[in-house]
């Protein structure tokens, strides 16, 4: 009976577990982590990356940016209506921004240990 050998002459084992956290952020793209959270925006690069707690704080983090927003703006003028708008906006780039450049070092991180 032959062994199957790796790249390196060791007997290859096969697993039939399903990979572990740290292995499918391993083997995720960075950069489509990072262009799934900037470009939808609101976490979907972490859907990407099964990474479901980060995604559920990030929805939780924009829904209070929202709520915040719509009880601070109930009785704007027209004129704060959209200084209010520009503000949300700018606060859920941040949130986008923030969390493509954590995704990101979240796959760099994990391959630097590895």
């Amino acid at each position: 009976m032959k062994t199957e050998l790796d790249r390196h002459n060791q007997p290859i084992t096969h697993r039939a577990m399903a990979p572990s956290r740290q292995e499918i952020l391993a083997a995720s793209a960075g950069w489509v982590a990072v262009t799934l959270n900037v470009i939808p925006g609101l976490g979907a690069g972490y859907l990407y990356q099964r990474r479901w707690k980060a995604y559920w704080i990030t929805s939780a983090l924009a829904l209070s940016w929202f709520a915040l927003g719509a009880v601070l703006g109930q009785e704007a003028e027209t004129g704060e209506e959209l200084q209010n708008q520009l503000i949300g906006l700018a606060g859920l780039v941040a949130l986008a921004a923030g969390t493509a450049i954590e995704a990101g070092l979240a796959v760099k991180g994990i391959r630097e240990r590895d």
